[in-house]
């Protein structure tokens, strides 16, 4: 029995070959038909500044070498298509001889992701001002408001809501956010 819930899991690949097992992924979900099951792949990066004889050089640097996450849910079918794209040398987690590997938890894939400058969530996230939100996480959970500011930097919003008969703005994260 498949699990029906979008999970990270973690790939072993050939060092130096992540960016490519990320683009092969992506492009054998979509022509085997797996979109509804494998959603996202990412190689975690971080931007990285080092002098060297008084010249600064910023550069992204992975954070994790020979390791790319993905965002699925695990059925047979995905699990396969998954494990035999060329470059992945396996999961993480699994104890072979065919067993399904365990997902990262939830704190894990939220730490990996901001620090990585990502979010969570793989939905669209340009806003703008003027745009109505749903609020999806957090104490203002379930109530809709117009977003007054948008950081894009820090992956924040400003939402006008209304509490109490009064407009008051709240500052929430990206990810706490559905557009409607």
């Amino acid at each position: 029995m498949a699990d029906t819930a979008k999970q990270w899991f973690v790939l072993h690949t050939y060092s130096g070959y992540e960016n490519k097992v990320k683009e092969n992924i992506e492009s054998r979900a979509s022509s085997m038909g797996m979109e509804e099951n494998v959603f996202r792949a990412i190689v975690p990066e971080e931007e990285e500044t080092e002098t060297k004889n008084g010249k600064t050089k910023t550069e992204m640097k992975k954070t994790f070498p020979g390791y790319v996450l993905v965002e699925m849910i695990m059925s047979d079918e995905a699990w396969f298509v998954v494990r035999n794209t060329p470059g992945v040398t396996g999961f993480v987690g699994s104890h072979g001889a065919g067993s399904k590997p365990a997902p990262l938890l939830p704190e894990e894939v939220d730490h990996i992701l901001h620090s990585a400058g990502m979010t969570k969530r793989a939905h669209n996230t340009d806003f703008s001002v003027g745009e109505v939100v749903t609020i999806v996480e957090g104490a203002f959970s379930g109530r809709s408001g117009k977003i007054t500011e948008v950081d894009e930097s820090q992956m924040k919003l400003k939402v006008e809501i209304d509490m109490f008969g009064r407009l008051t703005d709240t500052e929430v994260d990206y990810d706490f956010v559905d557009k409607q």
